[in-house]
């Protein structure tokens, strides 16, 4: 069973910076693609960047240049480092594997960006 803790998001003003945190249990985390996800209400879940294991990353068009993914391996964790927050990327961010198999998500970490 995948162990999973999300965390860092908040309220920020436009322009401003966070950086969210996801930590994984081992299994879970080696050798897989991770990635973050972000949802608001009424929308499906879109994939804002993810991670491969070589630490090749990929970014939606909306947020590349603004958002860092990484990993390190050592902790079982990836962060998103995300600068520049505009108010349409205020959300509830997921961190997720295609190895986990689609219907298993975390709680997410709320990111609210006022104008």
């Amino acid at each position: 069973q995948v162990q999973l803790v999300e965390s860092g998001g908040g309220l920020v003003q436009a322009g401003g910076s966070l950086r969210l945190s996801c930590t994984a249990s081992g299994r879970a985390f080696a050798g897989n693609a991770i990635g973050w996800y972000r949802q608001t209400a009424g929308k499906q879940r879109e994939l804002v960047a993810i991670i491969r294991p070589e630490k090749n990353t990929g970014y939606s068009d909306s947020v590349k240049g603004r958002f860092t993914i990484s990993r390190d391996n050592a902790k079982n964790t990836v962060y998103l480092q995300m600068n520049s927050l505009k108010s349409e990327d205020t959300a509830v961010y997921y961190c997720h594997s295609p190895a986990w198999g689609p219907d298993f998500w975390g709680q997410g970490t709320q990111v609210t960006v006022s104008s």
